[in-house]
């Protein structure tokens, strides 16, 4: 096949155009440029899409022999990825870019662009594996991606090659050194890209601007003020300001947000706990809306919060009934749906934007056992 390598100057996908090399594709290599005004040399760990990133991945493609371009996508991620951030955050939602950068840039943008210059499929480094359309968990549980690719739908999937998701990191490492690629002790990038000092509450003041509001404990009493919504996120502890101490001393969570009013409710970490997660913009990896509830496993968060659960499509979305109680549940954030099989849930069904939560089963617990 003739396939697109997205090279982003690191080792993952380095060794995924490698990869699609050695398969005997037609591979031609393109760096995404994601800033209008892009750094000359990364912090660290952090950021990506520098000067710096740019010229690794150019040496990458001269080392495996392939054609290699650069394409401008900044307006398009500012748009789409940036701007989306913002106003999530400014409404009171914990967004993932990430997970938005995959859905509109590169399976949309770029493999849009892809097909349009004859191209089979788009080559990248995610950690995940594809078995004839079917997205799954990568090898390595540690680094596996599939939750921020939940979000692609069947004929984005048909067009996607994850080369490295049959292969632990480490190993990864070793194979770029084997092939004499300077990216393979280059460190991984992490946090969100586009901040690269890493203070995401400083970046959104900035946009944002000041809106006071009041942090306020579950029974009404004023715990403190705060400057705006967009530093808090549900199921945050540290950094909350709190001018007083809550009445029974213990530490205190947030637990939810009210853009309207500014009020950011806190409260124990037992008031985190639902069992009820509501979603829209539901995506089926197959293509095909379920017709009855699903018994699966669900994750909410890119790392951690998973729960067995039972899932029934309403709507654009579905309603996931815990079998267990998860707490720090945002909206805003994705809550995805794993086929609950004997690979222990490893197999991607679809996923939705999560848009409320619910304690059903835990209010009637702490009621049976406050009244015992």
């Amino acid at each position: 096949m003739r396939v697109l390598a997205a090279m982003s100057g690191g080792v993952d996908s380095a060794v995924a155009a490698a990869r699609a090399v050695d398969a005997g594709h037609e591979v031609v290599g393109v760096h995404l440029a994601l800033s209008a005004n892009p750094g000359t040399l990364r912090t660290g760990s952090r950021g990506c899409c520098s000067k710096e990133d740019a010229g690794d991945a150019r040496r990458a493609a001269d080392v495996l022999g392939i054609p290699f371009y650069v394409w401008d996508f900044a307006d398009r991620f500012k748009e789409d990825v940036i701007d989306d951030f913002v106003a999530a955050y400014a409404a009171g939602e914990t967004p993932n870019p990430c997970l938005r950068c995959n859905e509109k840039i590169k399976f949309s943008a770029l493999a849009d662009r892809a097909q349009a210059l004859g191209f089979d499929a788009v080559v990248t480094g995610h950690y995940a594996r594809l078995d004839d359309g079917v997205l799954r968990r990568a090898v390595d549980a540690d680094k596996d991606q599939s939750y921020v690719l939940a979000v692609l739908t069947a004929e984005q999937l048909a067009r996607a090659m994850f080369p490295v998701g049959d292969t632990p990191k480490p190993r990864i490492r070793e194979e770029a050194a084997e092939r004499g690629l300077a990216v393979a002790n280059k460190p991984d990038s992490h946090d969100i890209c586009f901040i690269p000092s890493g203070d995401t509450r400083a970046f959104l003041g900035a946009k944002i601007g000041i809106r006071p509001g009041a942090l306020v404990d579950s029974d009404g009493t004023v715990l403190g003020n705060h400057e705006g919504v967009h530093g808090f996120t549900v199921g945050q502890r540290k950094g909350l300001g709190l001018s007083h101490t809550a009445a029974d001393g213990k530490p205190r969570y947030v637990t939810g947000i009210d853009p309207d009013s500014g009020t950011v409710k806190v409260g124990s970490v037992e008031d985190l706990q639902v069992d009820v997660v509501t979603a829209d913009r539901a995506i089926w990896t197959s293509g095909v809306r379920p017709d009855a509830p699903i018994e699966c496993v669900v994750q909410v968060r890119a790392h951690g919060g998973i729960a067995p659960a039972v899932v029934e499509p309403a709507g654009d979305g579905f309603v996931a009934r815990l079998r267990e109680p998860l707490t720090g549940v945002a909206k805003g954030q994705a809550i995805v749906l794993y086929l609950l099989d004997a690979d222990g849930g490893d197999t991607v069904i679809g996923s939705g934007t999560i848009n409320g939560t619910d304690r059903t089963a835990v209010v009637e617990s702490d009621s049976s056992a406050a009244s015992a």
